[in-house]
């Protein structure tokens, strides 16, 4: 007895051999199942049972994490949106705070200014007097010589004392004009000492108002800067020259208009506002173009055109020795196929192999196709928002069972939808 035939016959407690009988016109014909071949097939059953579970459940967890994913990341993006809103908030303020600081300073240096202007009159008031002073001193003490000299000979002596008392007067006069210049110059000198004083608090002020401005213009830069390389990741994994989109984006975008009006300067201005200038000037040119990248965005179709419970059943490439230019989505005959993007429909028909087809081209040359429909629910020249339900799943043309093919065209070139999918989950 052969090996086979003693693992069928241990095998035949639990699976008795089976006779199957095919009966046609002419003919009849018996298959003999052994319970090796028996076995076999419940193996094949339940191995290919067991795998259906196993991708069902991957499916399932793949979907979810999507959503979470989707969800986590929206929230982030809300989150990042109003940090770089309260970033630009403040340094506006502190930049407010900065002119306003700025301008006390060159108020309080042009008090400065004419105070060190009446000081120095005050001074030369104060020499001129000080000369005049010495000098009719000097001729008082003469005349009072000459009087004294005089004295005995003369026969008139109420003269010379009247004399000598008008001298005595001016002097007087004199002395209480030098007081007066001495006081309004020490009074002078105390103003602009507390201006010096005023002035370099503001100076100090408006230090620490420039580096809290600096600081906010440091967190922007970064900030934009870290949100402008993810989108410009996303248009190199689609096969896209960021720079041209860009360019195609601003040749619809470029509208200006309105009076102008003259730039003024400071003359006051330092090095350190116009490096903040410099900077600011900077940290908006990288939002123009973090703006224009989400313009392009809202162009492209990064959608999924299956929003219920589906299975991937298909990807993009090499199938069956044939190139497979899309990707197939598996569902009942009815799911809802809605627009990846925005566009208007340039087919929507019978073609061939494709069965039911629905074609949408979008800006920046890209278009879609959703083939195998059951209904087509648009027609040709109509223009649909990314979202809206353009057909249902089917299982026309060449397909094996419901499901919708899917595909991306760059310029009339296939590419690999799943790379749009994932872009999208980069940018949320």
């Amino acid at each position: 007895m052969t090996a086979m035939e003693r693992l069928n016959s241990s095998l035949g407690k639990w699976l008795p051999e089976q006779r199957l009988v095919l009966r046609s016109a002419d003919t009849t014909r018996c298959v003999r199942l052994r319970p090796v071949t028996q076995l076999a097939g419940l193996g094949g059953i339940t191995l290919v049972f067991g795998w259906t579970l196993v991708a069902s459940s991957f499916l399932v967890i793949d979907t979810l994490n999507l959503g979470g994913s989707r969800d986590q990341m929206l929230r982030a993006q809300s989150a990042f949106e109003e940090r770089l809103n309260e970033l630009q908030q403040e340094r506006d303020a502190r930049a407010a705070e900065a002119l306003a600081a700025q301008n006390r300073f060159a108020v309080a240096l042009d008090q400065v200014s004419q105070m060190q202007t009446q000081l120095l009159s005050s001074e030369v008031r104060r020499r001129e007097m000080e000369a005049g002073m010495t000098s009719v001193q000097a001729n008082l003490r003469t005349a009072q010589a000459g009087l004294e000299q005089a004295a005995p000979l003369s026969d008139e002596p109420a003269a010379p004392a009247d004399r000598s008392d008008e001298f005595s007067v001016a002097l007087d006069i004199l002395s209480d004009e030098l007081r007066s210049a001495a006081d309004q110059r020490a009074e002078a000198v105390q103003d602009a000492q507390e201006a010096r004083l005023a002035a370099q608090e503001l100076q100090v002020e408006r230090d620490q108002i420039l580096a809290r401005n600096d600081e906010i213009l440091n967190q922007l830069e970064s900030a934009v800067t870290v949100s402008v390389a993810p989108l410009d990741n996303v248009f190199r994994s689609v096969g896209m020259n960021p720079d041209e989109v860009l360019r195609t984006i601003r040749q619809g975008y470029s509208g200006q208009g309105g009076p102008l009006t003259p730039m003024s300067y400071s003359t006051r201005g330092d090095a350190a506002l116009s490096q903040g200038e410099t900077k600011a000037r900077q940290i908006i040119v990288t939002l123009d173009q973090m703006n224009t990248y989400r313009i392009a965005m809202e162009k492209l179709p990064l959608a999924m055109p299956v929003k219920q419970s589906f299975r991937y059943t298909s990807g993009f490439g090499r199938r069956w020795g044939r190139m497979h230019e899309g990707i197939d989505l598996a569902g009942p005959v009815g799911t809802p196929i809605h627009s990846t993007g925005d566009g208007v429909v340039t087919f929507a028909g019978r073609n061939g192999a494709y069965g039911n087809l629905i074609k949408i081209q979008h800006e920046l040359g890209t278009e879609t196709r959703y083939a195998h429909l059951n209904r087509i629910h648009v027609k040709v020249g109509q223009r649909v928002s990314q979202g809206d339900r353009i057909g249902d799943m089917g299982n026309t043309g060449r397909s094996t069972g419901p499901h919708l093919h899917y595909e991306v065209r760059m310029n009339g070139r296939a590419v690999d939808p799943m790379s749009f999918i994932k872009a999208a989950d980069n940018v949320q």
